[in-house]
């Protein structure tokens, strides 16, 4: 275990973790009721929380919008001239903005919004790279009462095509292209690849960022500086009803289509707010670098949320960790004094094979705290971040946290002992607990399912268009053999986490994995379904399975098995396009690192595939109970 020193914990926002979450547990609506008076509301809630099985509602009859808190409350205070936002483009090309003019830009957008007709509720899908126009899009958005729909600008045409008709989206945001390494991704050719069919699309905004030549639709297609050239910089804010939705953002479920998550005002405001600035310390003076993109949750909380309503000073780089050298972040928290640094597992792990050389080349003292998130981090790579990039003096903060929950659920405080690998304990009004089938609590360092036992504010309001997979995801999973009662008490409160975990004798947590068909490369989620429906989709397969195996890199690599149709031949060629078709209709990140050719799959006798025994098999575990499969 590794302990703060008496100045951490002195100085931390929360020096007795154990005393405040006792206290908070005792009564936790008046404490996130205290919390949410720290923000502005046009009116206060008349109820704190309302729970309906299997819905949580916070701050009832409140009125808000999250920009207000974001952007609005600041313009007359000195944080108007504080630097939001500095970014920084592959290229070397610095575009900086203060609060007063991150406002004037979003209130520009937001006008131009107006002026093709959208109105409160529209929804409108944003398809940017990691481009300060991504940040100015969703917030003026949220502004005017739009919903946002961010879609990763890594993803394909197919599955930006299926988000854009989930969602209902009348505009798609989107750039020209943009440099990837040596490569320009031309995302403006894949949306008009995407929307060839859906009339429900009226416009396409164009943000110039490659240069490149693109092609457009005269009456749909309006370029990003046409549309605000004209346009006010003074736009008044939409007031929202705490419950109103703020985004959608889809995420990989294990069994068909993406689950599009709904995010509301109120709540969601309140959980990323206090989560940042007491998980991270956040002073005035921070400069804080998150290294997500915001198509991912991630992104959303503590790339644009969060910071902006702390009031501090973000970082963004354009492009990946390695390039142009394998020194570049480093060259950045150097450059730009970076205090607070948040990446994923999957990029130290890759950083570390590099060595301590890269790192030692630059001045990293200005760091604080240091934090992970998207995967588990395995103690070896812990070990590396925390002693090569921190020197033992800054607090590592190892955050477990979902796009279903909005904000951190498990986490260490700076103030908080240590122990590589462990998210440490619940934040606080968040109860936590590792369960068996029977939702009884397991023994002391024994694997079972992570379950959520209140409700948060952040926590999401529904799955859009689809409340029957919010319920059999999250409350009535078939995982968990509990019989249900709809009370009004919290008693009947049990939120499926769909992760596994163990808790040990300290009460720490250690995620071990997901336990169901979710696939996560990279800190991203991929749906095994939608990956077998990608394979599926060649002429010559009949039908295929996907599994995740653990990989020192990535975290978990794709392994397909594959079922030919007769008279198909299993060759080296068909599985290169096997590759490039799941390419093609999910995105690079889905890329298979192992194709089998099979005759047979397990399956139960009502025909569902037992990826579980496929995992077992590769990996060499127990079978566990097979008693369902068919024979």
């Amino acid at each position: 275990m590794i302990f703060p020193s008496e100045k951490t914990i002195e100085e931390s926002y929360v020096p007795d973790y154990e005393k405040l979450y006792a206290q908070v547990k005792e009564d936790p609506e008046a404490f996130w009721a205290n919390i949410a008076k720290e923000l502005s509301w046009f009116k206060l809630w008349n109820k704190v929380i309302a729970w309906d099985y299997p819905y949580a509602r916070w701050f009832v009859g409140g009125q808000t919008n999250i920009v207000y808190n974001a952007l609005d409350r600041y313009q007359k205070t000195p944080i108007a001239d504080k630097l939001a936002y500095i970014w920084e483009g592959q290229d070397g090309t610095v575009r900086k903005y203060t609060y007063r003019q991150l406002n004037e830009e979003v209130c520009r957008l937001a006008n131009g919004l107006k002026s093709l007709g959208l109105k409160k509720g529209d929804k409108v899908s944003i398809y940017l790279p990691r481009i300060m126009e991504q940040i100015i899009a969703m917030l003026a958005c949220a502004k005017i009462g739009l919903v946002h729909s961010v879609v990763f600008s890594g993803f394909s045409i197919e599955a930006l095509k299926n988000r854009i008709i989930d969602a209902e989206a009348k505009t798609v945001i989107c750039a020209d292209g943009y440099p990837y390494k040596d490569k320009v991704i031309e995302c403006k050719k894949n949306v008009d690849e995407a929307i060839k069919d859906l009339p429900q699309v009226e416009h396409v905004i164009i943000a110039k960022r490659a240069g490149n030549q693109i092609t457009t639709n005269p009456g749909r297609d309006i370029w990003w500086d046409e549309l605000i050239t004209k346009q006010d910089t003074i736009c008044s804010t939409e007031i929202m009803e705490a419950t109103d939705p703020l985004f959608i953002l889809y995420t990989s479920g294990s069994t068909g289509k993406p689950k599009g998550v709904i995010h509301s005002h109120g709540g969601y405001q309140v959980g990323t707010y206090l989560t940042l600035k007491w998980v991270f310390d956040i002073r005035s003076d921070d400069i804080w670098f998150c290294t997500a993109d915001a198509g991912w949750i991630t992104g959303h909380s503590y790339i644009v949320y969060g910071p902006l309503l702390n009031g501090i000073t973000t970082f963004v780089y354009e492009s990946v960790p390695d390039y142009p050298d394998r020194g570049k972040w480093w060259s950045l928290v150097e450059k730009y004094k970076v205090t607070k640094f948040y990446t994923a597992p999957t990029a130290i792990r890759s950083l570390m094979r590099y060595g301590d050389e890269w790192p030692k080349k630059y001045d990293l003292s200005s760091l604080k705290i240091l934090g992970s998130v998207g995967e588990p981090i395995n103690p070896e790579a812990w070990l590396w971040y925390y002693k090569t990039i921190g020197r033992e003096q800054c607090p590592l903060i190892d955050t477990w946290w979902q796009t279903e929950t909005g904000m951190f659920m498990l986490t260490p405080l700076p103030s908080s002992p240590l122990k590589p690998g462990s998210c440490n304990k619940p934040f606080f009004g968040v109860e936590a607990d590792v369960v068996d089938a029977n939702g009884k609590p397991v023994p002391v360092d024994t694997q079972g399912y992570l379950v959520i036992k209140t409700p948060w504010p952040s926590m999401l309001m529904d799955v859009y268009k689809n409340p029957k997979k919010y319920l059999e995801t999250y409350f009535e999973n078939e995982a968990l053999n509990i019989n249900k009662n709809n009370e009004a008490s919290f008693s009947n409160f049990l939120y499926f986490t769909g992760d596994s975990a163990k808790k040990d004798k300290d009460g720490y947590f250690w995620i071990v994995g997901r336990n169901d068909d979710v696939i996560k490369v990279s800190g991203h989620r991929l749906g095994s379904a939608e990956l077998e429906s990608a394979f599926v989709a060649h002429p010559a397969v009949a039908e295929a399975a996907v599994i995740g195996k653990p990989h020192e890199i990535k975290g978990e690599s794709i392994k397909a098995f594959v079922i030919l149709k007769h008279g198909q031949q299993p060759t080296d060629t068909l599985k290169e396009e096997l590759k490039k078709q799941v390419r093609t209709l999910i995105g690079p990140i889905a890329t298979p690192d192992e194709i089998v050719f099979i005759d047979k799959l397990p399956k139960t006798r009502s025909g569902k595939i037992m990826r579980r025994v496929l995992k077992a098999q590769e990996l060499g575990q127990p079978l566990g109970d097979t008693s369902t499969l068919e024979q």
